[in-house]
């Protein structure tokens, strides 16, 4: 069980409050880790911190929005003068379904300063730390929508293409500094955020909706957050250390086996 072990090693995770970054917290936690996590929502942070203290791990809640740069720029701060980061995840995000002719000009920037200029806010202020300490990694959550015209998700599509492309920018920049920085491309996750958005717009009809949600995959499911927690876990390892500037999909087979 020595393989795939982040002992001594400070994870930031944001978004950690809940779905995938809450189980990349948990999983980290598990194979040796101290967890940082920054979220929005202060209650769901101070759960999964207590969860994860209360089961013998190290973990601190920090309240954060990312999409605002002076906010993230004083948080981080705090957080670097706690301890070295040796693994940034930026998982916090929001979707939105629509298409361009009734995406508002409002709807569009709020979900480019949350998934963009959020994940762009947090690897900013992490990266001068990991280079003068030697080497860092880095994991962006991106979507199969950054490389897959899905319908009715255009500003969503748009922030993770960009989340991709800022992820090869980087792996390029930070290669000389040992800073490795992957993507992670999932298609749908059964998060409370599904949960939610099938109970909101499809009431008295959620088995129905979560079945169709569910076949979109070839494999007949969504994935789960740990699933995407445990892919995480091998990237940030010392067992990929070969592995920078690359998307990985975690789709059920949505790119090669539909038809």
């Amino acid at each position: 069980m020595s393989a795939f072990r982040l002992d001594n090693k400070v994870a930031v995770v944001t978004g950690g409050g809940s779905g995938i970054g809450q189980a990349i917290a948990v999983c980290f936690v598990e194979r040796g880790a101290t967890i940082r996590i920054v979220d929005l929502d202060e209650k769901a942070a101070q759960n999964t911190s207590e969860r994860i203290t209360q089961a013998g791990g190290s973990a601190t809640a920090h309240i954060c929005d990312v999409a605002d740069p002076v906010e993230t720029k004083a948080v981080f701060g705090e957080i670097l003068e706690m301890s070295r980061v040796d693994i940034l995840v930026n998982s916090a995000g929001i979707s939105h379904v629509g298409r361009l002719e009734n995406t508002s000009d409002e709807v569009f920037e709020r979900i480019f300063r949350v998934n963009v200029q959020g994940t762009h806010n947090a690897m900013q202020q992490t990266i001068e730390a990991m280079v003068a300490q030697g080497g860092g990694v880095i994991i962006n959550l991106a979507s199969i929508a950054a490389s897959a015209g899905l319908e009715d998700r255009y500003a969503y599509s748009m922030s993770k293409g960009a989340v991709r492309s800022m992820t090869y920018s980087v792996a390029r920049d930070y290669l000389r500094h040992n800073v490795r920085c992957n993507a992670i491309s999932p298609a749908r996750v059964h998060t409370p955020f599904v949960e939610g958005f099938i109970k909101k717009n499809f009431p008295g009809k959620e088995a129905e909706a979560f079945a169709k949600f569910s076949a979109a995959q070839p494999i007949g499911r969504m994935a789960e957050p740990c699933e995407v927690a445990m892919l995480a876990l091998y990237l940030c390892s010392d067992e990929a250390s070969f592995i920078t500037g690359t998307d990985y999909p975690l789709d059920g087979g949505f790119f090669n086996l539909h038809g």
